[in-house]
């Protein structure tokens, strides 16, 4: 691989990812760069590689800061559907802490599917969220990164 290649990192959207663990394994066995960017200050292992980001409170303030580093060579882990749309835009692979990856393809219908829950919500018709993770979701969400991960070597990019 070419020494100028860019390297491949990882971009969690910290506050409320089930998945940090996962995380943190994955990229240990394939040497790579961890942010994990948060509003407030999280537990991070103290090993090389994963770096803690602890970001302003203001709105937005980590969907920010990952968005403006993500590109070719990034995978963003979020449940953020637009922290996932810009991200995608920027030439970022993208994946839900369930394991569902956000493509150029599906991106669109999933904006369009929160802005009406967003509204169904807002008139009372509809409530909850998420139906709770299970271990079926980490198992999937496991091996969407490792998929992510090899894609991005395989293209020439390095840890």
């Amino acid at each position: 691989m070419d020494e100028n290649s860019p390297r491949i990192a990882i971009y969690i959207d910290a506050d409320a990812c089930p998945v940090k663990p996962e995380i943190y394994r994955v990229a240990g066995r394939h040497g790579l760069r961890v942010f994990v960017v948060a509003n407030s200050m999280i537990a991070v292992p103290r090993e090389p590689g994963i770096e803690r980001v602890t970001v302003s409170g203001g709105f937005d303030a980590a969907d920010d800061w990952i968005a403006e580093r993500a590109a070719r060579g990034a995978i963003v882990i979020t449940a953020d559907i637009p922290l996932a749309d810009r991200c995608l835009k920027a030439g970022a692979e993208v994946i839900g802490p369930t394991g569902k990856p956000f493509t150029d393809a599906s991106i669109g219908m999933a904006l369009a599917t929160r802005d009406m829950m967003e509204d169904l919500r807002a008139m009372g018709m509809a409530g909850g969220g998420p139906k709770p993770f299970s271990p079926r979701d980490r198992s999937a969400f496991l091996q969407a990164l490792e998929v992510a991960v090899q894609r991005l070597k395989r293209a020439g990019l390095r840890a």
